[in-house]
């Protein structure tokens, strides 16, 4: 497992997977940029008179006009991760395809998912670090548990979803998760190193470049030699 996580890690900072990086990190900010400047537009017209509430109020104006700064910035900072999740769903099948060059033989090498699977796969996927993320600000108010449990609940859901992708480019999902089922504690041991990424700051972004790495070596060690 060590040396597959290493393995990954090092895939990470490989030509193809730069190429990869680059465009979803490109498209992630430029996402951002765009809700920011919508919850940016919402703010301004709650505190300059497009609601009669703050009327005779201006202390409830001030108020809101600081929540809201505040609130832009949470905001976005939960969102970073989904909506890089979001993105790089897209090209999720492009880096398991570089990886599987690595580790398969040309004629064993999975087949990407067709067009609305890959759309499914990368709205699961932002809707699982958004869940998480969710989970996580609702943690907060947990102290002396909040990070044992989001760091388990992180590795149980991202393990599950990187798994099902690498696993679905050889075989349909009832095989998937019978697969899945049967090696669960392998599964969720890689989902541990998978939310060590997902739990620091900037480095998030770069999970789903080291979560599909991982995940299609770990599935090449669970499936072989039947593929």
């Amino acid at each position: 497992m060590i040396d597959d996580a290493l393995a990954s890690f090092r895939d990470m900072f490989s030509p193809p997977f730069r190429s990869v990086l680059y465009k979803s990190l490109g498209l992630t900010l430029a996402l951002l940029a765009m809700l920011w400047l919508a919850l940016e537009r919402l703010a301004i017209w709650m505190t300059t008179g497009g609601s009669s509430w703050f009327q005779g109020a201006p202390w409830l104006m001030t108020l809101v006009e600081v929540a809201a700064g505040l609130g832009l910035f949470i905001v976005l900072v939960f969102l970073i991760a989904p909506v890089a999740m979001l993105v790089a769903g897209f090209f999720l099948d492009e880096l398991a395809d570089h990886v599987e060059k690595n580790i398969y033989p040309p004629a064993r090498r999975g087949k990407a998912a067709p067009v609305v699977a890959s759309l499914w796969l990368a709205l699961k996927f932002s809707g699982v670090a958004l869940a998480v993320n969710l989970f996580a600000f609702l943690l907060w108010l947990l102290p002396g548990v909040n990070a044992l449990v989001f760091f388990i609940a992180n590795a149980y859901l991202f393990s599950r979803e990187y798994f099902e992708l690498a696993a679905l480019r050889f075989r349909p999902i009832e095989e998937v998760r019978v697969l899945r089922r049967s090696n669960r504690l392998t599964i969720f041991v890689a989902g541990l190193l998978i939310a060590l990424f997902v739990a620091t700051p900037l480095l998030n972004l770069l999970t789903p470049l080291f979560g599909v790495g991982l995940m299609a070596r770990v599935h090449k060690r669970l499936a072989s030699p039947s593929i």
